[in-house]
């Protein structure tokens, strides 16, 4: 058998018996990759680390190749899957190998190579999926950083309908921990790494720096302050200094609007931010990333908030806004929940003197529970425009930390962040993984987090905050959480009704080519289940549709996307979530002994 010269293993060579070589793929510094065939007949990448040209730094303290070890420990829809992996010996050499699930599609900088994007929306969609791919990555227990997101290593999976955003090659990848000891960087490509890595300083937002430059290639066809640094490839040290002093000049970003369909200007800002050279300006998470790429959070522009920080040298992690807009108008459907809220909680907030002659009382917080896709976050900001409060949204990846009392420290500087810049609206995502139930097997820094929680929420009202939490797995809260004086109202967000997946045909559909004889009747009458992201996907889909035959959305485009996407959300967890809206709503006597509820102060 022969083979190219640049390859190690032959067509045809099983690998342990198990995995036929097909096809050689691609040669790095750390590994080759090639396509195999399993027994079963399924496709799968195997890689192999010839041990005897692996740096040191390639291993961990155990000896073992470090990539291998990292990559059999995730799990996650946005990266590359484990298979197995273990030794083999071939032609008198040993060599570690990695099966990895074959991915079916193509490396982003295939596709942008070809066919630049054209729609705003697709162009979000990849960096939406690298960034959940890297916020698993950075919430682990023992945090990974990637160090190598770039075109090359974002693969586009095409077995779905639609094309999903995975991360692969853990070649550069380290765990958080040990992210500062220096490693070989031969063959990293510089214009996509942040500059505090050239001096072995690696975080999360050095991952989120490569997602911006990625981003930046998208829109305008190269990563930012782009510099051809080939000829220097045998001195890395000179090649680092001149891409540090070309950063040190301003990028300047033009109007895309005439290449790129739907282009917000906004998103100028969101680049700005991400690959800014002062982390205490960069995005601080993955999720916050995401969320101003999506437009739930504001971004200012970058020269104020430069002065904002000249003048703060002490950074808050948390953003507070001042809630200007539609409010309800802007949310389609929901009229219920609108009217419940506006009688049980907005009034009350706008007219305590006016309640508290009835003997009414003021809760100090909601939570808005429901499944995945439901407009959760939205529903809050647009809440926080319709009270007309200050806005300030918090995760669990902004508050917690590994550190011992640095999460409690993160929620008391919250509170009082909000204090000073009362009434204040305080919402925080995903607050299971905040504050979960005490009874559980949970950690104990996550039992100080949920008494700390508890003690800051005393007198809240009287402060002028008040609580939102989100979450899709409201019996996973503390139960501390979910009494009298904490979140006293527990709000269901479904799946859109009729109505509501009517208007929002309407407002998505709206001020774009739409063809003659759309019925948003049919339309909403098809989409049961479906839930809010659904009903955005299936027009944003259309419209691609309609985009690359040139030609208006019709009615049968629309409703031929709908056939070939099912519903994200399973109708067997809407179920679920109808019993656990049940048991949310049972009515709990209060117990003599407990803390009556604390509303906003009067003047």
């Amino acid at each position: 058998m022969t083979r190219k010269q640049n390859q190690t293993l032959p067509k045809g060579f099983v690998v342990i018996g198990n995995y036929t070589i097909q096809l050689f793929i691609k040669k790095g510094i750390n590994a080759e990759t090639y396509r195999a065939k399993g027994k079963d007949g399924k496709l799968f990448l195997v890689k192999i680390f010839d041990y005897s040209k692996l740096s040191s730094s390639a291993f961990d303290v155990n000896n073992n190749v470090l990539e291998i070890e990292l990559v059999r420990k995730i799990s996650h829809p946005n990266l590359v899957s484990y298979v197995e992996h273990g030794e083999m010996i071939y032609e008198g050499r040993k060599y570690g190998f990695l099966i990895l699930d074959y991915i079916v599609g193509q490396s982003l900088a295939e596709k942008i190579t070809r066919e630049p994007y054209k729609l705003l929306w697709d162009i979000r969609s990849v960096i939406s999926g690298v960034l959940d791919g890297l916020n698993y990555l950075h919430n682990l227990d023992e945090p990974i950083i990637h160090n190598e997101i770039t075109p090359q290593n974002i693969m586009l999976d095409l077995s779905e309908s639609t094309p999903v955003a995975r991360i692969i090659d853990y070649g550069y990848a380290r765990p958080f921990y040990q992210s500062s000891k220096s490693f070989n960087r031969e063959g990293l490509n510089l214009n996509y790494t942040a500059t505090e890595c050239f001096n072995n300083i690696y975080s999360p937002q050095s991952d989120l720096y490569s997602v911006g430059a990625v981003l930046h290639q998208l829109i305008y066809g190269m990563p930012p302050w782009f510099k051809d640094v080939s000829q220097f490839i045998a001195e890395r040290n000179k090649a680092e200094d001149i891409i540090s002093n070309q950063r040190e000049s301003q990028l300047v970003l033009n109007d895309k609007s005439e290449t790129i369909i739907d282009f917000d200007d906004s998103i100028k800002n969101v680049i700005l931010k991400a690959v800014h050279k002062d982390l205490d300006i960069r995005f601080e998470t993955a999720t916050e990333f995401k969320k101003a790429l999506n437009g739930e959070i504001q971004i200012e522009n970058i020269e104020s908030q430069k002065k904002v920080n000249s003048a703060k040298p002490e950074k808050s992690k948390l953003n507070i806004q001042k809630a200007v807009g539609k409010g309800f108008d802007a949310i389609a459907g929901m009229q219920e929940l609108k009217e419940q809220l506006k009688l049980d909680v907005i009034d009350a907030l706008h007219m305590p003197e006016e309640y508290a002659k009835y003997g009414v009382t003021i809760p100090n917080g909601m939570l808005l529970y429901g499944p995945p896709g439901c407009g959760k976050t939205f529903f809050a900001k647009h809440f926080a425009e319709e009270v007309g409060f200050n806005f300030m949204l918090a995760t669990p990846s902004t508050l917690k930390s590994r550190y011992v009392n640095a999460t409690q420290e993160n929620i008391a500087e919250m509170f009082a962040e909000a204090e000073k810049n009362a009434p204040t609206i305080i919402f925080i995502d995903e607050i299971n993984e905040l504050l979960p139930n005490r009874d559980s097997n949970s950690h104990e820094m996550s039992k100080s987090a949920v008494n700390e929680m508890l003690a800051q929420m005393n007198r809240t009202g009287e402060k002028g905050i008040f609580i939102v939490g989100a979450t899709n797995y409201p019996d996973m809260i503390d139960p501390a959480m979910l009494r009298s004086g904490r979140l006293d109202k527990k709000f269901y967000l479904p799946p859109p009704d009729f109505e509501a997946r009517k208007a929002m045909f309407e407002m998505y559909l709206k001020n774009r080519p739409l063809d003659f004889g759309l019925d948003y009747n049919i339309l909403a009458k098809k989409t049961e289940n479906y839930v809010s992201s659904d009903i955005e996907f299936i027009v944003n889909e259309a419209s691609r549709s309609a985009l690359k035959s040139k030609s208006r959305i019709s009615m049968s485009t629309l409703t031929d996307v709908i056939t070939k996407t099912k519903p994200s959300v399973p109708k067997s967890e809407l179920d679920k979530y109808e019993m656990i809206k049940a048991k949310m709503n049972q009515e709990q006597p209060e117990t003599p002994n407990e803390r009556p509820r604390i509303g906003f102060k009067t003047h």
